[in-house]
């Protein structure tokens, strides 16, 4: 006879860590289940560990909402908990005259999406700030950070531990199968069980639309396609010319090569994207000319050789090459008519931003309307 539990989650990345605390604060009864052998170990610990203040995302969108209450949550949260992270701040650029409608349309669309600290600032101001970037304007968002994000999955996870939920680790969930009221999930690992469950939170990350084509009884036209895009990053040697984070004027539908600042004062410049099939994370060093190109255009006193390179991260996408971005998608019983199951697909950026709200929306979908003690304010 397999164990019954009330919920459980799968994955143990930011975004499933945040949700099993926000359940087991509310008094439910919580499994989390890890395929690897600890938190972090996909996504969530391969990024820029950005703090986004909600500026690129379409107005009414839910990546947008999720956002702006994220970031708000997760300031509150980092300083209660003495997580580390700095408000550092961003400039957005543009290094040509061409590109200021575009920093106009950011800064329109982040005061729709209730971001309404960002502000024009004069080009001797940049140069002030940022003495080695190339301005033909620029727009300044105080709001935006940078976090230690493994200390912050360990506070969720002692958070989530402390309310009596649990993490087991090495627990590959291989399959599933709806049965009226309850969810049987087969895991896998060094001891297979089966568990039959209230409720299921498929937060696997990279890995979420294949669980749930595996789950017998979830349609498969609600379970999107795949496409992964796969980012790099190098360091900067030697002393660092930068404050903040710096982010050119994007071209297309992603970023482009910026300026991130770790807490140790560390540079890197990423991430660029570029599609492919599988999940590896090896690194491809003929990037590295492309990479010199794209930064000089704001950073030309760029010296050769100053760059090393880093480390790769992958983003689960649900629109491929061609396709305009996707929004978050959270699946429930209305979309593919399982009781207690809920599919979180494509939440790749800004999730670890989103991560807190993240919970709540989910919290909210399975009847959680205990308020969670860290309220989505500002500071």
């Amino acid at each position: 006879m397999a164990e019954r539990v009330d919920c459980v989650v799968v994955g143990a990345g930011v975004v499933g860590l945040a949700i099993a605390r926000r359940l087991a604060m509310a008094g439910r009864e919580v499994l989390v289940l890890e395929a690897t052998e600890g938190v972090g170990n996909g996504a969530s610990s391969r990024n820029s560990e950005v703090i986004h203040a909600g500026i690129y995302y379409p107005p009414g969108s839910l990546k947008a909402k999720v956002c702006v209450q994220g970031r708000h949550k997760l300031y509150r949260y980092c300083r209660e908990r003495a997580i580390p992270h700095q408000r550092i701040g961003k400039l957005i650029v543009a290094t040509h005259e061409d590109q200021t409608p575009q920093l106009a349309k950011y800064k329109a669309q982040a005061e729709q999406n209730g971001v309404d600290d960002l502000r024009w600032v004069s080009v001797e101001e940049a140069r002030e700030m940022e003495p080695e970037v190339i301005f033909a304007a620029a727009v300044h968002s105080p709001s935006s950070g940078i976090i230690d994000s493994h200390s912050l999955m360990l506070a969720l996870q002692g958070d989530a531990e402390n309310a009596g939920a649990t993490c087991v680790f090495n627990s590959p969930v291989e399959g599933g199968r709806a049965q009226g009221d309850f969810i049987t999930l087969d895991v896998g690992g060094s001891d297979p069980m089966s568990i039959d469950c209230g409720t299921v939170i498929n937060a696997a990350g990279l890995t979420a639309p294949q669980l749930a084509a595996r789950i017998s009884g979830v349609p498969a036209h609600t379970v999107p396609k795949t496409h992964y895009a796969i980012g790099h990053y190098f360091a900067l040697s030697g002393k660092a010319p930068f404050r903040r984070l710096v982010y050119p004027v994007a071209r297309s539908d992603w970023l482009g090569v910026h300026v991130t600042v770790d807490l140790s004062g560390r540079v890197k410049f990423g991430p660029d994207f570029n599609w492919i099939d599988d999940i590896d994370y090896r690194f491809d060093y003929s990037l590295e000319p492309a990479f010199y190109e794209a930064i000089r255009r704001y950073y030309p006193g760029l010296k050769d050789g100053a760059l090393t390179p880093d480390y790769t991260g992958i983003r689960a996408k649900i629109t491929g090459p061609g396709e305009p971005p996707a929004d978050f998608v959270i699946h429930g019983v209305e979309t593919h008519g399982i009781p207690g199951l809920i599919n979180l697909f494509g939440i790749e950026s800004p999730g670890l931003t989103s991560s807190m709200a993240l919970a709540d929306h989910v919290a909210a979908m399975i009847g959680i309307d205990q308020p969670d003690d860290i309220p989505a304010l500002p500071l």
